[in-house]
């Protein structure tokens, strides 16, 4: 196959909407890769537009974060969901992705030139890690402020201001702590966890669906293990291990997987809520912690929690609370060896993992539904195979690993990409269920970005 040539950042505008100087900035809701690249595109063509975070820059970001692991202090405003870089930048920070897109190369190309690895550019697995994207973060926003790009960090937007029009509504100002501010068109880049804004969208007529999302558990084993079953043992010229395995399904079952790999890599308290519990994954570039860990999931349709838009967001709540309170109410996790999972007994004793707050032995088996245990255990039992050792006494595994991906989706007009019923409103990434990663939510940022700076928020 020829490969695709590389996108054009700067567009042939079609509509003299940005030619008009009166104009009011586009507002961008979140700083996540949807958000930052789709200022990208509008900055490269000369478009004023203004990021708004609910979190903090990387440094107050981290303090916090620091805060939260030492005294078990929440901030639910910026944590390893909110901040600058969105959720993204306490991961993996893997770039590769299944989406062919001509902007792709121009968008790894500027990770690049903020200091990224030039092997991103055409590593079939590219990977920077998370302490490299506390490096690239600062440079990318310095470079997007030098373009006119204002971000406002630590102000949530807490309302819109509508009008009527010819399309139905549109967004003519966010309301935010520091006032108000007026808007040409809104982009809501604010990823999978921001509950609270969908019921403010919602709210304001904003049309939500339920989609399928993906539940289950993360674990974590020694990495030699995984050295073993995949090399042999250690070999420094190749890096830790890594490991993608898969149980399909059937007719009537859902495929089981392993997601979010972080091969000498650490569990995550991927929370911005009191009282709930959910894991993730994260490592830096050099992969040196002695531990792999990667989510077990299995995907959930309406079937299972319902037919309202907002049925899958409650469905992982609940298990979220019950895994919080499994573990003691206070952050510790609930956990389990894997052996013990599959034989359906507690765990006697538990390997150290890698959980900020410890772990107290529970039954997953008992705490999630009979269906998704079913699934698991047919998964794992696969994965052994694959990788044997996988469910020994080493596996421990920690739950909840319920955000993988979202509950919902924001439809949108085929041809404006604008939500439906506004004219000027356009839902990116994955909070608005069109990405499944940080280089999908980035390129559907920066292609939605492409086509606004072409025709203007009038379509």
């Amino acid at each position: 196959m020829k490969p695709s040539p590389p996108g054009r950042l700067e567009c042939e505008r079609k509509a003299p909407y940005w030619d008009q100087p009166h104009n009011a900035p586009v507002a961008i809701l979140g700083s996540g890769p949807a958000g930052l690249f789709a200022a990208f595109i509008l900055a490269a063509n000369g478009i004023a537009c203004t990021v708004f975070e609910r979190g903090s820059e990387l440094k107050p970001r981290a303090r916090r974060l620091a805060q939260f692991h030492r005294r078990r202090e929440l901030d639910p405003e910026c944590n390893l969901l909110f901040g600058e870089g969105g959720a993204g930048t306490y991961s993996d920070g893997k770039i590769y992705t299944r989406v062919d897109d001509p902007l792709e190369l121009p968008l790894l190309l500027e990770l690049v030139r903020c200091g990224a690895p030039p092997a991103i550019a055409y590593d079939s697995l590219a990977h920077i890690g998370t302490d490299r994207l506390h490096k690239i973060l600062p440079v990318m926003r310095a470079g997007l402020e030098a373009r006119g790009v204002q971000f406002l960090f630590d102000t949530r937007i807490d309302d819109l201001v509508l009008a009527a029009d010819a399309k139905g509504q549109r967004v003519v100002a966010v309301r935010t702590p520091r006032g108000d501010f007026p808007c040409s068109a809104l982009l809501v880049a604010c990823g999978h966890s921001a509950r609270d804004t969908w019921s403010l969208l919602a709210s304001r007529g904003v049309v939500f669906q339920s989609k399928p999302f993906q539940l289950g558990l993360r674990i974590e084993h020694p990495q030699e293990l995984i050295d073993s079953g995949r090399f042999g043992g250690p070999v420094p010229e190749l890096g830790a291990a890594s490991y993608n395995l898969l149980a399909r399904g059937g007719a009537d079952q859902p495929a089981v997987y392993t997601f979010c790999m972080c091969p000498g890599g650490r569990i995550v308290a991927s929370v911005n809520e009191a009282g709930l519990l959910c894991t993730n994954g994260m490592s830096n570039s050099k992969h040196s912690s002695s531990f792999a860990t990667s989510a077990i999931v299995t995907t959930l349709s309406a079937r299972e929690f319902g037919p309202g838009p907002f049925d899958g967001v409650s469905y992982q709540r609940q298990l979220e609370a019950q895994f919080f309170a499994a573990g003691g109410g206070d952050w510790t996790a609930p956990a389990q060896a894997a052996d013990d999972f599959l034989a359906g007994r507690v765990s006697a004793s538990l390997a150290r993992t890698t959980w900020p707050f410890g772990c107290v032995p529970a039954r997953l088996d008992r705490l999630l539904p009979a269906w998704i245990v079913a699934q698991i255990a047919r998964g794992l039992a696969t994965f052994e195979r694959q990788l044997p050792g996988f469910c020994g006494p080493s596996g421990v595994l920690v739950g909840l690993e319920s955000r993988s991906s979202g509950p919902v989706r924001l439809p949108r007009d085929k041809h404006t990409r604008a939500a439906l019923g506004f004219s000027n409103l356009y839902p990116l990434g994955e909070g608005a269920g069109y990405a499944g990663g940080i280089m999908s939510a980035a390129l559907d940022g920066a292609n939605c970005a492409k086509l606004l700076a072409q025709t203007g928020p009038v379509g």
